[in-house]
């Protein structure tokens, strides 16, 4: 079962920039990645017209897209899939990254920028286990320079290991 470390903070902290540069160095190191985006807005993941989405509107409760260098699922569900169900979905992997849901109850690392004006999540929410910033803090969890990749890798990498460890 894949371990799971969300990557937690608001909206324009650099989320998705701080994952992509990581995920090379994670697969570097032997891990086997998957990442669950979450997003607030509604978005359309078909497109009207299209043969799939003419499916899932005719009813099919699933459609899936297959080409020779992928797939893709389409489907409609009566409420937001909880964690666990989320990772039913996915392919066997060693660590699962959470972007966004900083509610979930995991471990969590948090981007933070003080110039966004945003509150911290680490000074109030215990299962933050490091925070990424741009700027120098003091916190009771590891404290990570935004712009090293490598570091925010290696600490990813060891916590994963330890968690292997204790399961």
């Amino acid at each position: 079962m894949a371990i799971v470390l969300g990557v937690a903070g608001f909206s324009g902290c650099g989320k998705t920039t701080l994952i992509t540069a990581i995920l090379p160095l994670l697969a570097a190191r032997g891990l086997r990645v998957s990442v669950i985006k979450h997003s607030h807005h509604a978005i359309e993941l078909d497109v009207p017209g299209k043969d799939s989405y003419r499916h899932r509107q005719a009813g099919a409760s699933q459609v899936m897209m297959v080409t020779a260098q992928g797939y893709a699922v389409f489907a409609d569900t009566p409420q937001q899939l909880d964690l666990a169900a989320q990772l039913a979905l996915l392919a066997p992997c060693d660590l699962v990254l959470l972007e966004g849901q900083k509610w979930a109850d995991v471990a969590k690392i948090e981007v933070y920028r003080p110039a966004l004006g945003k509150p911290a999540l680490y000074e109030t929410d215990p299962r933050v286990i490091a925070v990424v910033s741009d700027e120098a803090l003091t916190a009771a969890c590891a404290v990570l320079d935004i712009n090293q990749a490598d570091q925010v890798a290696e600490f990813i990498a060891a916590w994963w290991q330890q968690q292997g460890k204790q399961a």
